[in-house]
């Protein structure tokens, strides 16, 4: 069983995807930003990319339990210990690659990082420990063990006892501002349905994530990017360098000027992260109508465009010949966003 944490928003589109990917898929608990999860695939052949992290779940233990007629909560505490008792000779622990070494423990409540008591969390390292054969590193482990607790909305609180199968460095550290992470570039991609065959362009490219994404995982025959930003422009020369050009074509211009150097009707899709404003500047609803009108011109008779924007009003700056599929509310760094799919037809 796993348990795998994502952008919240995205919990209907997970679900879809886990059961599209995986046909013995069993989804227990599809939570806002996490999904519980079973299957018979190994984690090295999951093969998910719009996940942030993946564990494999140890033990759950639903946070009520019955006194007389009533229900009443059971403290984080008691469950880390239910944990340490029951685990016994557990695989999940036990079977780590060559390269993990070192292990620390780590406790969520409510998405937030929480305390235990020290003499606990000592104990529960030298189960683990004991388990394992890990050697315990509190500052920088080859992997974590997670206690996480969970409160949702008309359903029961529960815990998961599970072992953290990703290790990556925060987005917030290793992306530039702006940036998407990986696995909205992934999402935006795969919303788009792109074929092998068709065009893809992405007119506000930045730092390049989503032509990344979508060369790696969708095996596009040919990518249009575009930015007529120096610093992103450059960036991105470095990144695709080692690209074959027929796949990826660069252009460090104003997308406004798209339409005459590429051609009209020649974009079978678009993906596309446009200026919020926040960093860089726009001119509200005029920039967002003028941006539809140059994809009017470029789109084919039944193309895509996937745009991710925090502008609520974004469809209703859609020209003629737009049809809003969707939209999905998300929540990215914090702030509100919403992804839209239309389709065009001419």
């Amino acid at each position: 069983m796993f348990f795998a944490s994502f952008i919240p928003g995205l919990q209907n589109f997970i679900a879809e995807t886990v059961r599209e990917r995986l046909a013995d898929a069993g989804i227990h608990k599809l939570l806002d930003g996490a999904v519980l999860f079973e299957t018979e695939t190994s984690y090295d052949k999951l093969n998910f990319f719009c996940f942030n992290n993946i564990f494999a779940v140890i033990g759950i233990m639903e946070h009520t339990e019955k006194s007389g007629s009533r229900e009443t909560e059971i403290p984080l505490e008691k469950h880390i210990r239910y944990a340490i008792n029951t685990c016994g000779a557990n695989e999940i622990i036990a079977n780590n690659s060559k390269n993990i070494k070192t292990f620390r423990i780590a406790v969520s409540a409510e998405n937030v990082p929480a305390s235990i008591d020290e003499n606990l969390r000592t104990e529960a390292e030298k189960c683990i420990s004991r388990l394992s054969g890990l050697k315990i590193n509190r500052s920088l482990p080859d992997t974590e063990f997670w206690f996480l607790y969970r409160k949702e909305s008309g359903a029961r609180n529960f815990s998961c006892f599970m072992k953290r199968l990703t290790l990556r460095p925060s987005w917030e550290k290793t992306l530039h501002k702006g940036e998407l992470p990986p696995p909205l570039a992934w999402t935006l991609c795969r919303l788009a349905r792109p074929v092998h065959s068709d065009t893809v362009l992405d007119p506000f490219c930045g730092y390049g994530s989503i032509p990344e994404t979508a060369l790696k995982h969708f095996h596009l025959q040919k990518f249009i990017a575009c930015d007529n930003d120096r610093e992103a422009a450059s960036y991105i020369s470095a990144r695709f360098k080692k690209r074959r050009s027929e796949k990826f074509i660069f252009y460090r211009n104003d997308f406004s000027d798209l339409p005459s150097i590429i051609g009209e009707k020649s974009v079978d899709v678009i993906i596309t992260d446009p200026p919020w404003g926040h960093y860089r500047e726009i001119n509200g609803n005029d920039f967002y109508k003028k941006m539809f009108e140059v994809f009017g011109k470029l789109l084919k008779e039944g193309g895509r465009a996937v745009v991710l924007c925090a502008n609520n009003g974004l469809a209703g700056a859609a020209a003629s010949g737009f049809t809003a599929q969707d939209s999905i509310p998300i929540l990215l760094s914090g702030k509100k966003t919403v992804i839209y799919r239309f389709t065009h037809s001419l």
